[in-house]
């Protein structure tokens, strides 16, 4: 089992997330990440793996399918305090995922264009995303997830002067994660239920 600790980074709205990661990995983190967002991070200099590496499976039919997998659900899940768990991660080669950071496809900013297809809104409904964040809140006792840029300077205060996310706080950004996942499906929901009739 890897001891450095893992920050999962996957964003849409990438304000701000350069400077976030660099800031990570000087505290010490292995940075993860996907498509554009690790693009970018590659172009800001900052060190990066694609979690392709850690699946050992390609992004595949469009990027649809990356992160998941048990190598990214089981990193994020594990109780670190069960000792089962942890034996079933270390038996698989499976490394614990420490933070994420994600923000989900604008699906509600591409339904409001004009003349937007329905095509267009299908392929803008998030699944990896929300996925990962509800992984990540549901395990809060170990796991920070951070859903909103403005929540960076706050989470990297804490883990300089602590070493660590206080629980309240992991706690609080997990009740985000939840708010703004109902907030995206009753979107989707109203939009499928519209285009029905």
């Amino acid at each position: 089992m890897a001891t450095q600790r893992t920050a999962l980074v996957s964003v849409f709205d990438k304000m701000g997330v350069t400077e976030f990661c660099a800031a990570l990995v000087d505290l010490g983190f292995r940075v993860l990440s996907t498509g554009g967002t690790a693009r970018a991070l590659r172009e800001a200099g900052v060190p990066v793996a694609d979690v392709s590496e850690v699946t050992g499976f390609p992004e595949i039919l469009d990027g649809r399918v990356k992160t998941l997998h048990p190598r990214i659900h089981g990193g994020l899940l594990a109780l670190r305090s069960n000792p089962e768990h942890m034996r079933t991660l270390a038996k698989h080669g499976i490394d614990t995922i420490d933070l994420v950071a994600v923000n989900l496809y604008p699906f509600e900013q591409t339904i409001a264009k004009d003349g937007v297809t329905e095509e267009e809104a299908v392929e803008n409904i998030d699944i990896g995303g929300p996925t990962m964040i509800r992984s990540a809140a549901k395990n809060f006792a170990s796991v920070t997830v951070i859903v909103d840029p403005s929540d960076y300077a706050a989470v990297l205060f804490e883990l300089r002067a602590h070493g660590d996310t206080l629980p309240a706080t992991r706690r609080r950004l997990a009740a985000k994660v939840y708010a703004h996942t109902s907030r995206y499906d009753s979107a989707i929901t109203r939009y499928l239920t519209e285009m029905a009739g």
